[in-house]
């Protein structure tokens, strides 16, 4: 009997950690990230501060978990794709799975762009800034026409743009997120195929 209430309070632990984030990530959009105390959020949360320091010392803790957790599929995808052949399929398997890892990390990557004072200080960017590297040479073709490069990574930022650009735009959110996936695969075929030619 006693493993499985482990078990399960390991999980309940677990979610606080989540839940402290939501509602941070919440209140900072909603007030700012200066403005907001770490006594706001537990009182948000309707935790002691005890509670919540339990998990997180600072606010700059939460945001750094926040960002560790939410990329972290990014992480796994390019660990996939290192591992792949460099086809086609392994590319927009790539496109799709990182539209998906963006769709997931959109309250994260909205707070990114509107604190980029805070985003800098806490050296977030620069991991991104790594991450997105990583993608990119995967998607690149070695020795592929500098044009095709360029259609690589447009594929990748056609995503980001997808993103910000898009979401206030009128129509249904899973619509647009297809028509930008679509436009993205377009890309990194055209991408393939153009080099694939010049062999």
């Amino acid at each position: 009997m006693g493993g499985t209430m482990d078990g399960t309070k390991q999980q309940r632990r677990g979610n606080t950690r989540q839940r402290i984030q939501d509602v941070a990530l919440g209140l900072f959009a909603e007030q700012g990230y200066e403005k907001t105390s770490l006594r706001e959020i537990a009182e948000r949360l309707d935790v002691t501060k005890a509670a919540l320091y339990y998990h997180f010392k600072t606010k700059e803790e939460i945001i750094v978990s926040l960002f560790e957790d939410l990329t972290k599929p990014i992480e796994d995808l390019i660990e996939w794709g290192r591992r792949q052949p460099a086809t086609l399929e392994t590319k927009e398997e790539i496109i799709r799975r990182y539209s998906e890892a963006l769709a997931g990390a959109e309250p994260l990557f909205r707070f990114m762009q509107e604190n980029q004072a805070t985003v800098r200080e806490l050296r977030i960017g620069d991991t991104f800034k790594d991450r997105m590297r990583g993608l990119r040479d995967i998607l690149i073709t070695p020795d592929a026409e500098l044009v095709d490069q360029v259609r690589s990574v447009s594929a990748m930022f056609t995503l980001h743009a997808g993103m910000f650009v898009m979401q206030d735009l009128e129509g249904d959110s899973g619509k647009k997120r297809e028509a930008v996936l679509e436009v993205a695969l377009d890309m990194i075929r055209q991408a393939h195929e153009h080099a694939r030619r010049k062999d």
